[in-house]
Order: C-alpha cells, then sequence, then structure tokens
C-alpha cells in the first residue's frame, strides 16, 4: 500500500438552518470584524439573510463583499484582501458557490501574509498565516468547502491552483436550505461536477487510496440516487441534504486523489465558449470514461451497482459498460446531453481545445488512469463534437433470464 496524508477540516455542522449559527461560531475566534465574501446573486437571493442577521445578533462587526464573479479572477481576489486589509477584518466566512469558496479561501490567506497571489500558485508554497475561515457552500458541485485547493483565473485567461493545507477552512457549514433555490439545471451542472470528482478520485492513478477510495463510493452513491430527484423536485429537502453530504464527500475525496482527464478537457471549453463548467463536464465525460476504459475496466465495474443499485454484476466489460451507460442517462435525463455543437464549437475549435488542456499535463493528465497526448485528446473533442454513441454493447441480466442479453447502444442524437 503507498503511503498517503490526509488533512480535512476539523469541524463540520451540518442541518437545516445550520447557517444561522454563524455568529456563535464566530465567537469562538473573538472574532470583531467579519469579511462575508458572496456574490451578488446569492446575497439577492436572500441567501446571506440568516447568516448576517446571526453575525449582528453575536454583535460583531460586518463587511460585505458581493463582487465574486465566477472562476474566481485574481485581481477579484486581491481586492477583497485588501479590503480586508483596510478594514481590521480578523475573520472571514463566505456563503456561495465554488468561486466564491475559493476567493475567500485566498482572501483568509492573503490579508494575513505579506506573500502575493502570483508567488503562491503550485502545491505548498502558500506556508504563512491566514484568519479564522468559515465556508458555506449554496450549491452541490464543488466540493470547495472541504479542499486544500483555489482554482484562480490568471489576467491571460489561464486557471492556476493553489495548494496548501492553510486554505482547508476552519468550519464548514451545510445548510441544505440555502440548496433549495437552486435553479434546475444549476442543480444538475453542480450535481454532475460532484459525481465526477467521485470518478475520478476512485480512478486516479497516482495518489488514489483507502480513504479517498471509501470516500467516493460514499460520495457517488449519494449523488447518483438523488441527482434526478433534485432536478425534477427542487424542493425536496431530503435529497438536497443527501447531495450536499456526497457533494462533501466527493471533495474529501479529490482533495487527496486529484481529479485527471475529465476536469482538464472541461477547462477549456468553459474558458474559450463561456460555458457553465458542470455543463462542460457533462459533454466530455462519457467520452474520457470510454477512452479510459481499457485501464480502467476493472474500476468501472466496481463503479456499477453503487450507481445502480440492484445491478448483478457480470464481467467486467459488461459492468464497466453498463456503468458508463448509467452516467449518460443521469446526464441525459438531467439535460445534460448533447453535443459539443449545441454550444457553439466547431471542428475549426479543437486543435485550441485540446492545446489549452494539454496545459494541464502535469496537474491533472498525470493523474488519469490512461495516459493522453494531443492527439488523444483532439480525438476526443471531435467525438464528443459529434455527439456520437459510444462504440459499446451493453450487456443487461434480467431476473428470470438464464442467457445476459446484449443490448446495442441507442443512437445518440444531439439537442436541436
Amino acid at each position: 500500500m503507498k503511503a498517503f496524508t490526509f488533512q480535512t477540516p476539523s469541524n463540520i455542522r451540518f442541518g437545516a438552518g445550520a447557517s444561522s449559527k454563524i455568529g456563535e461560531l464566530l465567537k469562538g475566534y473573538k472574532a470583531a470584524h467579519v469579511l462575508l465574501v458572496t456574490d451578488e446573486k446569492v446575497r439577492a437571493a436572500g441567501l446571506t439573510r440568516n447568516a448576517e442577521a446571526a453575525i449582528a445578533e453575536a454583535g460583531i462587526a460586518r463587511t460585505v463583499f458581493d463582487g465574486v464573479v465566477v472562476d474566481a479572477p485574481s485581481h477579484v481576489i486581491e481586492a477583497a484582501a485588501e479590503i480586508c486589509r483596510e478594514c481590521g477584518v480578523d475573520a472571514v466566512v463566505a456563503i456561495g458557490g465554488g468561486s466564491v469558496l475559493d476567493t475567500a479561501k485566498l482572501v483568509a490567506y492573503l490579508a494575513k501574509t505579506p506573500d502575493k497571489l502570483d508567488d503562491i500558485y503550485g502545491i505548498d508554497l502558500a506556508t504563512g498565516d491566514r484568519l479564522p475561515l468559515l465556508l458555506v457552500p449554496t450549491t452541490a458541485g464543488t466540493g470547495s468547502e472541504v479542499t486544500p485547493i483555489s482554482i484562480v483565473k490568471t489576467p491571460n485567461n489561464e486557471k492556476k491552483a493553489v495548494i496548501s493545507p492553510l486554505l482547508i477552512p476552519d468550519w464548514v457549514i451545510l445548510d441544505p436550505q440555502l440548496t433549495l433555490g437552486l435553479p434546475p439545471h444549476l442543480t444538475a451542472q453542480t450535481g454532475i461536477d460532484a459525481m465526477a470528482h467521485a470518478i475520478e478520485a476512485y480512478t486516479g492513478k497516482i495518489k488514489k487510496n483507502p480513504t479517498s477510495d471509501q470516500l467516493a463510493l460514499k460520495a457517488l452513491a449519494l449523488l447518483s440516487a438523488n441527482l434526478r430527484k433534485v432536478y425534477t423536485d427542487g424542493s425536496d429537502l431530503e435529497a438536497r441534504s443527501e447531495m450536499q453530504i456526497g457533494s462533501m464527500l466527493a471533495g474529501m475525496a479529490f482533495a487527496h486523489s486529484p481529479v485527471a482527464a475529465v476536469h482538464a478537457l472541461a477547462y477549456p471549453i468553459g474558458e474559450n465558449f463561456q460555458v457553465g463548467h458542470g455543463l462542460s463536464i457533462a459533454l466530455v465525460l462519457p467520452y474520457v470514461l470510454e477512452f479510459n476504459r481499457p485501464a480502467a475496466e476493472a474500476l468501472y465495474a466496481e463503479l456499477s451497482d453503487v450507481i445502480q443499485p440492484g445491478y448483478r454484476r457480470q464481467s467486467d466489460a459488461a459492468d464497466a459498460a453498463a456503468f458508463i451507460a448509467e452516467i449518460e442517462a443521469i446526464c441525459r435525463d438531467c439535460g445534460l446531453h448533447g453535443s459539443l455543437s449545441a454550444v457553439g464549437i466547431g471542428e475549426g475549435d479543437l486543435s485550441k481545445l485540446a492545446e489549452d488542456a494539454m496545459k494541464q499535463k502535469d496537474r491533472l493528465l498525470v493523474n488519469n488512469p490512461r495516459e493522453l497526448d494531443y492527439d488523444q485528446v483532439r480525438a476526443i473533442y471531435a467525438k464528443a463534437l459529434a455527439g456520437v454513441s459510444r462504440p459499446y454493447d451493453i450487456v443487461v441480466t434480467f431476473v428470470g433470464f438464464a442467457t445476459p442479453i446484449p443490448l446495442r447502444p441507442i443512437p445518440y442524437f444531439p439537442p436541436t
């Protein structure tokens, strides 16, 4: 067994209405002035209201920074950190999606140290101190609340990562009530992102370990059982709760066994065509899984009955095919099917996408169960552009039949 290190938040509070308890948690840090990091939409939706009231009731001053935008641009992070320093803030609270949480993690660090953001991209280059940090996710997707990672968009439109245990918060507050108003399309996109985190953590080539495996398995079970439910009925609090726990567990898993080619290929789609991250994930996920199948078949087979309770295991080949088919079905049922052409991508864009994906060779592609070169990446994009069905047979064993019945894949038609 390979050596590994496991680091995760020491405090997690879960429950409907948990965000209204933030004031009492902040008292434990003797905080006098808090920076609340969020974005305009989250605040306008009233998702920060209970937390703001709790902070005021605790007698703690607050400054609100709601200027966070998608993909956490470096200049926004630096601006928020400067506000922190100017106001004498002594704790940071974040309420929002992944970009809000990633921003807050770095703000809490930069406000307490002389380090510059440009100097800490990479692994364990942030080694100073930070302010007390409390993170409250409003989606069930990124898992950023439990990871030591912040993804930043640089001025040249490149995504870089700061990775340090100092970015792990002091408290994670999971309040499923905050996810009830998430629209179906965002529910689906964030949910499939979380599923990809679990899948890639479980099949990672370099840092896969027993702890990340167990977290990924439980995460995938919860997410796959509930994503369709919350997509069709966003008011289902129990399903929302299980999605939020699943997302957190997936975050813990990929924090220790990092993501790979699915994310590497999804990033350029979002960056170049302003496509939501979760949709970018969904558009390449089945194709990357199929590419990886020769190297990850046994692992995909192990996941087949995790996402399909009651599935009767057969052979690794059949089980892996059934797993990929079910992932496709979840994407389709949640409105995430389609081709790259449906989001404005053409044949002439594939070389650029492949070039950008290869920039993730050392950070993400190195974790992939099967090695990828430029031509292979471009070929995956080409299949995703066409929206073709994958070249596998699905073998389903029906109870009462002695012989497995092979079914040909259903032709895949992109939406018009």
